[in-house]
């Protein structure tokens, strides 16, 4: 192993337990749970990525109640069908020795009303209010329709208590712990967000009340999981039509993270500015999130992991630097069930993604092409 990598492969004391090395197998969605179950194809997917050596295993994003999603077959927690094929996927992991988080998600305004999950709910699309995000597009619907105006949600509180239930659940499946997914323009960040939260009751408003739904369900989470629960943030916004002002991102991250830290969590994961495209124009919010927030996290017990287009060489480096304590890589691991084992021996991360069905089963109903097909490296 070269020295320019080592700082990888050090032990990591996370809540109440210690990760191998500091690789974390970000959340990546990959829509392979039939009718939001957990299948043998993903037992297999995350079987191999243990095996392949990640330090710790975040699940793909996992919805905590029926939603509409643009992502047909993407998981959920909130059924005993549901329970009982996580535990399938959180036992091959452990015998593997490795640990695995469930990212607990629920993606708000960015649902559809027509989707047939969403109709099955029998609830509206919820948001912290009706305010639409430009976008979407909902393939498997007539017309490919983009995002609708949701509904403000009457009561916040329902929510988070669907967020505690779906981490008793996680317990239940057997998952060392859950990372709240506070990224990407979902729920957490559209509270966040002045754009999407114009509320005038105690949530919304001033920097405060627009953190305290996310803070609530960090409470939530930790009542179940004690220390074991971490949060992944992307300050720069930009996807799914969200992102504020630089001072006003600045002073509401710095907010919520300092808040969030009191409370004993395992972990934050800062992810860095990533622009997309709105209406033809880029949008995100341009700073250094590293640079902006590392300094809030005070509590030593409380790790900082950054994802986001970092090489094992930039990750490893910064781990000797102490800006960072892990690293959260998540592309790799899309085409690659070995990453660890490859940085690790020294072999190229550059096995092509087959980018037709990162997001889709394969033709003829082949639900392991581009997910479980892809080659382990040859070791001597």
């Amino acid at each position: 192993m070269s020295q320019n990598i080592q700082a990888l492969f050090n032990p990591l004391k996370l809540g109440s337990i210690v990760l191998p090395n500091r690789i974390m197998m970000s959340a990546l969605t990959r829509n392979r749970a039939r009718n939001t179950i957990p299948t043998d194809n993903l037992v297999e997917y995350y079987t191999q990525r243990a095996r392949g050596g990640a330090g710790l295993i975040v699940s793909e994003g996992t919805l905590i109640t029926r939603q509409g999603t643009e992502w047909q077959h993407a998981p959920g927690i909130w059924s005993a069908e549901q329970v009982a094929g996580w535990k399938k996927v959180t036992d091959a992991v452990h015998a593997n020795g490795t640990f695995i988080y469930s990212q607990l998600w629920h993606v708000g305004r960015v649902g559809h009303p027509d989707a047939p999950e969403q109709k099955l709910a029998g609830t509206p699309v919820y948001a912290p209010s009706a305010i639409s995000a430009r976008g979407g597009s909902f393939r498997f619907l007539p017309g490919n329709p983009g995002y609708v105006t949701p509904t403000e949600v009457p009561d916040p509180n329902v929510i988070i208590e669907q967020f505690k239930q779906a981490a008793l659940n996680a317990k239940e499946a057997g998952f060392d712990g859950v990372e709240l997914h506070g990224a990407n323009g979902y729920l957490v960040t559209q509270f966040l967000d002045y754009n999407s939260n114009q509320r005038t009751d105690q949530w919304g408003g001033s920097v405060e009340n627009r953190s305290r739904f996310g803070l609530e369900v960090l409470k939530a989470l930790t009542s179940v999981f004690g220390r074991n629960v971490g949060v992944k943030l992307s300050p720069g916004g930009g996807y799914n039509d969200v992102g504020m002002e630089l001072q006003d991102t600045l002073d509401t991250y710095r907010y919520f993270i300092t808040e969030a830290d009191k409370l004993g969590l395992s972990y934050f994961v800062l992810a860095r500015y990533a622009p997309t495209e709105v209406d033809g124009k880029q949008r995100a919010t341009e700073h250094d999130v590293l640079e902006s927030y590392r300094s809030y996290v005070k509590d030593p017990e409380t790790k900082v992991f950054l994802n986001y287009g970092l090489t094992p060489e930039e990750g490893a480096k910064l781990i000797e630097e102490g800006k960072i304590d892990g690293a959260s890589f998540g592309r790799f691991w899309i085409s690659q069930p070995d990453v660890t084992k490859r940085i690790k021996f020294g072999k190229p991360l550059d096995t092509p993604v087959n980018y037709m069905n990162v997001y889709s089963p394969g033709e003829d109903d082949r639900w392991d092409v581009g997910y479980t097909d892809y080659p382990e490296a040859q070791y001597d």
